[in-house]
């Protein structure tokens, strides 16, 4: 990995997502605390979500055709200097939420883990590295965003506990500008810029070892021509399937907020997502180990069986110990998932809509999550955590139905079991 992309990258990228994981939870408290209305604030961080899930792809899409260097560095600087999702109410001191200020601050987010994910895949490719390399940049790539994304809620939690929530805002703002810039600027960015008439210049290439030895002529070896230009049907399950596994985390957020706010003490719901953000994590680094027979549809499938039956756990979870324990193990489910569906991803779209793809796969995962967040906040108030638990059983369930019905083909037009070796 690191004769891939050099030493600086993953230092560089790391960093450059956590605002990401920040801006949304620090508005909200921002703006809970300054105008003190709950309300305001969920509608705020609602407003930031929409317009990350709306312009998401249209960054993936203006990367993939004029360049990831040149569209990084625009939408990084813009979100450093985007204003925040409030503005100074006179004549009295307090604050008011400005919808379009906040929806301009997600939509100017610069998808650095997307574009991270979509350069390593590229660099992967154009290298003629094997498929279990390729499985082990996904794994890096979703265990880097899960601790991104348990991390930065923590340090917004930390700045609003020792100082005031605008400071993590500040220091989510000077992240994205340096580091995001750093990520921008960094020299894989040239390897992966747009390649005459608007295509990949990482095209998948056939790894010279795999080449015949008896052959002894010196033309490079044929490629299949792409089918189309645009991705397959294929891609819409997948989307799905991020989408439902949106709603599912989006929905035990909701329910494990309930649930803490029920046993007097909610302010265990951070620690509990961590615990679960931790184990995701860990359990994403550890697909890199599982043998390469063991195709993408097949991980998928059991990813989604085992969300599904340990989801059903918390239906019957009543109790904080219990809570982390049925959350901790839970947490094994969700990086495995991700990492298999994104790379199902990778190989069903041309490499010239890497970036799009990518950007496309993270909005709906985020859509879902905003959406069941929304929906099963108020099912929770209204009939209890269970709800909240319910709902994300659901979703678990259609998720894992639709798993066994797709069978996705790559671009080239071949099943990618079979792209797999399998």
């Amino acid at each position: 990995m690191i004769g891939l992309t050099g030493p600086l990258l993953p230092v560089v990228s790391f960093p450059a997502r956590l605002p990401t994981a920040t801006i949304q939870f620090g508005s909200v408290l921002l703006l809970a605390r300054t105008s003190g209305s709950l309300a305001a604030a969920g509608l705020t961080g609602g407003a930031l979500a929409v317009g990350q899930v709306v312009c998401g792809p249209l960054v993936g899409r203006l990367a993939d055709r004029h360049g990831r260097r040149a569209v990084v560095l625009g939408f990084s600087l813009a979100d450093a200097l985007a204003p925040p999702g409030w503005s100074p109410e006179r004549p009295r001191g307090s604050r008011r939420p400005c919808w379009r200020c906040s929806g301009l601050h997600g939509a100017t987010v610069p998808q650095i883990g997307p574009m991270a994910r979509a350069r390593l895949l590229a660099l992967a490719r154009r290298a003629g590295a094997r498929d279990a390399t390729v499985g082990a940049a996904l794994s890096l790539e979703s265990a880097l965003d899960e601790v991104s994304f348990v991390l930065g809620p923590a340090l917004v939690g930390l700045a609003a506990v020792t100082a005031h929530p605008a400071h993590a805002l500040g220091g989510a703002a000077v992240l994205v500008a340096t580091c995001g810039s750093g990520f921008a600027l960094h020299r894989t960015a040239a390897a992966t810029r747009p390649g005459p008439e608007g295509r990949a210049p990482a095209e998948r290439r056939v790894p010279a070892k795999r080449r015949s030895r008896s052959s002894t002529s010196t033309a490079p070896a044929p490629t299949r021509t792409p089918r189309a230009v645009h991705p397959p049907r294929a891609i819409h399950s997948l989307r799905a399937a991020l989408a439902l596994q949106g709603a599912m985390f989006g929905a035990c957020q909701a329910g494990i907020t309930a649930l803490t706010e029920r046993l007097g003490q909610p302010d265990q719901a951070g620690l509990v997502y961590a615990a679960m953000g931790v184990t995701s994590a860990v359990a994403g680094l550890c697909m890199a180990a599982v043998p390469a027979r063991v195709g993408l549809t097949t991980r998928r499938r059991a990813a989604t069986a085992a969300a599904c039956a340990l989801s059903l756990t918390l239906l019957w979870t009543d109790a904080l110990p219990a809570l982390y324990a049925t959350v901790t193990v839970l947490g094994v489910a969700y990086a495995p998932h991700l990492i298999t569906v994104f790379g199902l991803a990778e190989r069903v779209v041309p490499p010239a809509r890497l970036a799009e793809a990518m950007a496309l796969a993270t909005s709906a995962l985020v859509g879902g999550q905003t959406l069941a967040v929304a929906v099963t906040g108020r099912l929770a108030e209204s009939y209890g955590p269970a709800a909240a638990f319910g709902a994300a059983s659901l979703a678990a369930a259609l998720a894992c139905l639709i798993a066994p019905a797709a069978r996705p083909e790559s671009y080239t037009g071949r099943a990618v079991e079979e792209s797999d070796g399998l």
